[in-house]
């Protein structure tokens, strides 16, 4: 398993977060998604055939790309 957290700067509402969360949950190989719009953070847990550069591509996708990972 793979885990990445990151700020995403462009979450505003629990839209955001609801869409971030179905969009990527929907990717095969994704097992968790949790955003949260008071941190702006998002946490993803992910396995093969998902990849960070998909996840990443995903974000864009949808205009909420990730600006800062954070080492946890």
């Amino acid at each position: 398993m793979n885990e990445k957290t990151f700020i995403v700067p462009n979450i505003s509402c629990g839209h955001c977060t609801a869409a971030i969360e179905e969009e990527v949950s929907e990717m095969a190989g994704v097992t968790a998604v949790a955003a949260a719009i008071d941190t702006r953070q998002v946490t993803v847990t992910w396995q093969e055939p998902a990849t960070w550069d998909t996840i990443n591509a995903l974000l864009h996708e949808i205009n909420y790309p990730p600006q800062q990972l954070i080492q946890l």
